[in-house]
């Protein structure tokens, strides 16, 4: 918040001045940050933008929140109540939502904080991350994030950029159960066929990425690692693997042992690329083993299963 603006001249006391912070976190006056710590603040807050969600028809409330808080904190605490105005300020924060809750049940948030800097579980309680992180489309990032995140909680988002090549290793590492896709369709460039192909994978998929998880491989931000992941729907006995090759990543074959099946159980396997399909048991999946090749480094597959009556 800057100077002339109605908080900053009529109610200074709401808000919070910065001191005493390192070059990486400081922001210069008239900077401010609205205390929701401090009663009247939070109050006002909450009649705002409820004013606005009746007048404007909303009922998705996206919040953004792209500054360091800490300093901001830190320096209106007394000395002998560090933490206290973080404290105050997390409650109020959370209280704020609440309220729009209340009186909006039917109403979704939006949670960003430049992406990933709020996904907290408070938050996540209250709210999904259509963005879950402003670093966006890398592959290893992108794959990386869904392995972490998919621990937590099962719904979030990013972005997608269209590629022109006939690489699908891009798209697959930003596939997760919301996605936004950033492609200029006016560009005559774009490798269409693939889109089509990879949306369908998408929409065949996507709900898959909301339950049981079970990380196949390790973590690894290294180039020359694998990735591989698998989602499970206990209720329907039907579940997906995407597995990643990384560009330094030596041999083409794999061997996962996936989780969560029917042992006597049949299972129909599909891999999006070849179209093939075959049927092994789910002792083989578990014990044996689920076979995937990837001739090509910087690739992917997707490989769905679904139980057989």
């Amino acid at each position: 918040m800057t100077a002339n603006t109605e908080l900053y001249n009529d109610h200074p006391e709401w808000l919070l001045k910065q001191s005493n912070a390192p070059e990486s976190a400081k922001y210069q006056d008239p900077w401010r940050l609205l205390d929701l710590g401090n009663p009247g603040a939070l109050n006002w807050l909450i009649e705002r933008v409820d004013s606005l969600i009746i007048s404007e028809g909303i009922d998705l409330y996206r919040q953004d929140f792209n500054i360091q808080p800490l300093y901001f904190w830190r320096s209106n605490d007394a000395p002998d109540r560090k933490g206290i105005t973080e404290n105050k300020y997390c409650i109020g924060y959370l209280a704020f939502w609440d309220e729009l809750r209340r009186r909006h049940p039917n109403m979704l948030i939006d949670s960003c904080a430049s992406g990933g800097r709020r996904n907290d579980l408070e938050t996540i309680r209250r709210s999904v991350p259509l963005l879950r992180s402003d670093f966006l489309f890398a592959p290893v990032g992108q794959q990386c994030q869904t392995y972490g995140i998919s621990y937590w909680y099962p719904f979030h988002g990013t972005g997608s950029a269209a590629p022109k090549a006939d690489n699908s290793y891009a798209l697959r590492s930003c596939m997760c159960p919301s996605n936004t896709y950033v492609f200029d369709l006016r560009d005559k460039n774009l490798n269409y066929n693939l889109l089509r192909k990879l949306y369908k994978e998408r929409k065949e998929t996507a709900d898959l990425m909301q339950k049981d998880f079970y990380p196949l491989t390790d973590y690894s931000l290294s180039n020359d690692a694998w990735m591989a992941w698998q989602f499970h729907d206990l209720e329907t006995d039907t579940g997906m693997v995407q597995a990643f090759r990384r560009k330094n990543a030596q041999g083409e074959v794999k061997i996962f042992q996936l989780y969560g099946l029917e042992a006597s159980a049949t299972y129909l396997v599909k891999n999006y690329d070849s179209e093939k399909t075959i049927l092994l048991t789910g002792s083989e999946l578990m014990k044996t083993g689920l076979n995937v090749t990837i001739p090509v480094v910087s690739n992917a597959v997707t490989i769905k299963y679904s139980l057989q009556k």
